[in-house]
């Protein structure tokens, strides 16, 4: 019997993350072939290439790729990311909180949270029940430099050079038997409705397939110019709409260390991202057009990095925030920006590719009369996912109590909050946020309710958890100091001091005396350059 064909439509980290997974899951890696894969990439369209942050599910990533860690690291100028910090979001003082990838649960019942809010909470939260906060603000990467013997192992991703990242799983790909033409696009010939037949290149070639996966970025050229499938606007909640980036290099503006973080500081009208590589900082502005020009915004993140950077290039990158009806339609899969935006505050860029990939790869149609219900249940899992990712960063928007810009006051109205969002909100005024919180299930066949007399794909979308459990809120809403008032008028003036957890102690005493220098990790680990110091950004907190 002929192997399924699939041909993925466009490179970069969507197209490549997409082939170079499928190639692992499903053929191991090429070793034993069940799925031809091939990628038709244009030479002529730039990528994008913003999306430099990742988010643990990136290691699973890698490793089914069949990925070394060093020798990725090598390629890539990729560092460690252990949390995201957050500046100003609260007030616009220097204050920040993390959030990490790490931490600790009590057993048998973790009532950390409601150990802190019933305290006088003069220790952010996460430093209660976390070592990585301190461990990133003391700049000492996640591994020690020989064999790990600090207990449980901390939790990390990466930072990395998206374009480093897509030539590298692209050769790591047409390595192991993914088929690669260079190519533009010319036109598509369908075989049914709703059924692409193949792709014409301008170079005369007919590419035929059976599965096609659109990563053609924000032109989404199958899934909305080809099979019409519409784009849901979600701009309502996230108002942000452009981004204007830099490059930072080390031999010019090294500042003494390799933070082991991502930064987002908040600014006049937004936030700006700072992502530590091993030559270079990437930094990005993302901001709304409608209260703040191009050139301030330039000028607010050149201020950000301080003086001496005017002659780097920038790049303006403008953007919608929202989600395409059907990831899934007919024979296409739309994979990457072709299949939604939403701003990168979380990292989330390069995880909806990896989401996307490994889905796919679980809910391969290997007959094609299997097609549309796995397509339906590829739908609900990617629009659940979609909303998650789309309450969550809302979240961090709409309780500051920033009322310094029109941006600021604009982002804490009821109109600006989604209703799941507010309903969760009023929830966890009551307790804090536990597993529990965060249940779904539903299939293809169960109507609304639940049931099995009907088929329905209307049931609305319900946040299972699956990215950022009840630890991960908690993180933010008490770094967001949600139910300030609320704790000082349920539980009076006279509460008692903070505690850190014993165990949160003897870690960091461990990791003082165990950790190295992130810096000083990947020099010696992985090669990285050494560079002389000169100045801190202006803008770093």
């Amino acid at each position: 019997m002929q192997r399924p064909q699939v041909l993925i439509v466009g490179g970069g980290s969507a197209g490549w993350m997409t082939a170079a997974y499928l190639n692992g899951a499903l053929n191991k890696a090429g070793r034993e072939p069940r799925v031809d894969i091939h990628l038709l990439e244009s030479p002529d369209i730039p990528r994008i290439s913003v999306g430099e942050a990742t988010i643990p599910s990136m290691r699973h990533l890698l490793a089914v790729i069949g990925v070394d860690e060093m020798e990725f690291m090598r390629a890539t100028d990729a560092t460690f990311k252990q949390s995201i910090k957050y500046a100003n979001w609260v007030h616009n003082d220097n204050t920040f909180y993390h959030h990490p990838f790490s931490s600790m649960r009590t057993q048998p019942l973790d009532h950390l949270a409601e150990e802190w809010l019933r305290s006088d909470r003069s220790i952010p939260f996460m430093e209660t029940c976390s070592a990585q906060p301190i461990i990133c603000e003391m700049g000492l990467a996640p591994k020690m430099l020989g064999q790990w013997d600090m207990g449980p192992p901390l939790n990390y991703a990466y930072h990395m050079n998206a374009q480093k990242f897509a030539d590298y799983l692209r050769d790591f790909s047409v390595a192991r038997g993914v088929k690669h033409t260079l190519a533009n696009l010319q036109d598509v010939q369908m075989k049914a409705e709703q059924q692409i037949g193949a792709i014409v290149t301008d170079q005369g070639v007919t590419l035929a397939a059976d599965l096609f996966v659109d990563c053609t970025g924000f032109s989404a050229k199958l899934i909305e110019k080809q099979l019409g499938v519409g784009f849901e606007d979600c701009s309502q909640w996230l108002l942000c709409d452009r981004a204007i980036t830099m490059h930072i290099p080390y031999d010019r503006f090294y500042p003494g260390m390799v933070r082991p973080y991502t930064t987002a500081t908040a600014l006049s009208n937004g936030w700006i991202w700072d992502i530590p590589m091993q030559n270079q900082r990437s930094v990005g502005y993302v901001h709304s057009s409608a209260f703040i020009s191009i050139e301030e915004a330039e000028r607010e993140m050149r201020a950000y990095q301080g003086v001496g950077c005017e002659d780097l290039p920038h790049r303006v990158v403008n953007f919608k925030v929202g989600r395409r009806k059907q990831n899934w339609q007919g024979n296409c899969v739309a994979i990457g920006l072709s299949g939604g935006f939403i701003e990168p505050l979380e990292s989330t860029g390069l995880y909806l590719s990896d989401l996307g990939a490994v889905t796919l790869a679980e809910h391969f149609p290997f007959a094609a009369e299997d097609m549309p219900l796995l397509a339906s249940r590829y739908n609900r899992i990617l629009s659940n996912r979609f909303y998650e990712i789309l309450d969550f960063i809302n979240m961090h928007y709409c309780m500051t109590q920033r009322t310094d810009t029109a941006f600021w006051r604009e982002v804490q109205k009821p109109e600006r909050i989604t209703e799941r969002l507010k309903a969760k909100l009023a929830f966890w005024k009551v307790k804090p946020p536990s597993a529990h919180d965060f249940q779904d299930q539903w299939f293809p066949g169960m109507d609304a309710q639940g049931s099995h007399d009907g088929f329905s794909d209307m049931r609305a979308a319900v946040d299972t958890g699956g990215l950022w459990n009840h630890e991960s809120y908690q993180c933010i809403l008490y770094g967001m100091d949600y139910l300030r008032a609320h704790c000082a008028e349920r539980y009076g003036p006279n509460l008692p001091a903070t505690q850190i957890h014993r165990a949160i102690l003897q870690r960091l005493q461990m990791a003082r005396h165990k950790l190295p220098p992130h810096a000083h990790w990947l020099q010696q680990a992985v090669g990285m350059p050494t560079y002389a110091t000169a100045s801190k950004p202006a803008g770093w907190v």
